[in-house]
């Protein structure tokens, strides 16, 4: 048995802890907030608003079902998942609202009615994802990116090159639909993998199957409740939680990690995972001598967005409006050049609404509503009171015109949360909100390695490592850090038998 040190709480750390707890080691979770979950906290107002800081689209079901069946139970033992009917909507310019089911057939007949032959090319589009999805998820996503032999074998090669994936997203997206509407709706989650369409693979859209073929979910109680599960988990195989505990340092000896710094007494562990933002667990915790990674590095790399979040509570209901709503009455393309290409805060931002009371009766007192408004941004931009009213007015003015509610003449809550709230909250780089971006040079064995070069006994876990950006890509990141960790502690038993 091995004493380990796990840092961070979101969902990459929570899934190392349970793995490397199930495996009889003694585990210790240390968290810098209040709370655990991370990007995924919740919050709760006195006059009963619960909100969802952070992730609120549960997608790829199979991903946490599997993590569950790891430890011997199902998501549905855990909490109740709600599949979301439709699925979301998308306001165009003019107003102009599109409904998504989450019927197959019934996507295929509104693909019909604005394209012409659509229905068919959807087919085939989907067809084509599914096979990425089922080969990413069996071959590639559960790789731990340390060399290019994981990727090298016959039968990666042949998925490789049965289907498109290192053209760019955008020219894939194309080769199927010609409408802006179906185009808008196809490219939507790249905005959050954290790319222009033009600069990611193809490979991504695994995603839009995931989100159109496997459906949009809403677990009840929020995201919340799916960390509050997986924490009960982790306890249960003997994890400790230790909260309020920012650790200081990674106190090494040689090659080793040999325990952390906490309120300034060193604690012994044997290994360490590092779930804390990786640049941060680099620059702040570790000696300039163990960083994988320089300055230089990190200011080189392309960032997924950060976001400019307000969290609302309405004193009364609202029609006209569903769990999640995405308006694209702006240009996406012009909106992403301010994200990636000339870094500012953006003219015509598009941006995102979720309305969770729509769902879920407990997130919001009776008669009232729980909105929660997202709009990207770039990462690293200077963020006040000001700047972030005046985006709020946007937001809400777009949102009056398609609702007919005076958004500000019926709030009683509101909270924003935005750049330097992710850099104070969660030590991250630039304050960004999703990772690294999922470009071609960003993917698999080119992102920061899982394993830190010098340390031999030191990991790391989460969104800016394998697999990638994302709430199922984290739980598997917590695995695979996992799986690293016991092997060093075999060999090293092993050494130490000989």
């Amino acid at each position: 048995m091995a004493r380990i040190a796990i840092i961070g709480s979101g969902f990459s750390g929570i899934s190392a802890a349970a793995y490397a707890a199930k495996q009889g080691n003694e585990v210790h979770i240390f968290e810098k907030n209040a709370t655990p979950g991370g990007r995924a906290r919740q919050f709760e107002t006195p006059s009963g608003f619960v909100f969802d800081m952070g992730p609120s689209w549960y997608w790829m079901p199979d991903v946490f079902e599997n993590f569950f069946k790891d430890f011997g139970t199902t998501t549905s033992e855990q909490y109740e998942l709600i599949l979301l009917k439709p699925a979301f909507d998308m306001i165009f310019d003019g107003n102009d609202k599109v409904t998504i089911p989450n019927n197959f057939e019934e996507l295929s007949s509104l693909f019909e009615s604005i394209e012409k032959g659509a229905a068919n090319q959807l087919v085939a589009f989907m067809e084509e994802a599914k096979l990425k999805y089922e080969f990413g998820i069996e071959k590639l996503i559960y790789q731990p990116g340390i060399s290019i032999k994981e990727y090298l074998s016959l039968d990666v090669i042949k998925g490789v090159m049965s289907v498109d994936f290192f053209s760019s997203f955008s020219q894939h997206i194309r080769k199927f639909f010609k409408h802006p509407k179906l185009i808008a709706l196809m490219e939507f989650p790249v905005l959050f993998l954290g790319a222009m369409p033009q600069d990611t693979p193809a490979l991504y859209s695994l995603m839009n199957y995931a989100g159109l073929s496997l459906g949009t979910w809403y677990p009840l109680g929020g995201f919340g409740k799916v960390i509050d599960s997986m924490k009960m988990i982790a306890e249960k195989q003997g994890a400790i939680f230790h909260f309020d505990s920012p650790i200081e340092k990674i106190v090494t000896d040689g090659n080793q990690a040999v325990g952390v710094l906490l309120n300034g007494k060193v604690m012994p562990f044997d290994a360490v995972i590092a779930s804390a933002d990786y640049n941060h667990v680099e620059e702040k915790l570790l000696d300039k001598e163990n960083r994988n990674y320089n300055k230089e590095y990190w200011d080189n790399k392309t960032f997924a967005p950060s976001s400019l979040v307000y969290y609302l509570g309405l004193d009364t209901k609202i029609e006209g409006i569903n769990h999640h709503t995405l308006f694209f009455d702006e240009d996406l393309d012009a909106h992403a050049k301010d994200i990636y290409k000339n870094p500012q805060w953006p003219e015509k931002p598009l941006f995102y609404a979720c309305c969770p009371s729509k769902t879920d009766s407990k997130v919001a007192p009776a008669g009232q509503e729980n909105i929660f408004l997202l709009m990207p941004i770039a990462v690293g931009l200077n963020d006040d009171e000001e700047t972030r009213e005046k985006y709020f007015q946007l937001m809400a003015s777009r949102l009056e015109k398609s609702t007919g509610v005076d958004i500000n003449k019926h709030l009683i809550y509101k909270k924003s949360y935005c750049v330097k709230d992710y850099i104070g909250d969660y030590n991250s780089f630039k304050g960004n909100a999703y990772g690294l971006a999922n470009t071609l040079m960003q993917t698999a064995i080119f992102k920061p390695k899982i394993i830190n070069k010098k340390i031999k006994n030191l990991f790391y876990t989460g969104q800016l490592t394998v697999p990638g950006p994302g709430v199922p890509p984290s739980i598997i990141s917590g695995k695979i850090a996992t799986n690293l960790l016991q092997q060093y502690i075999t060999k090293k038993n092993t050494s130490k038998l000989k």
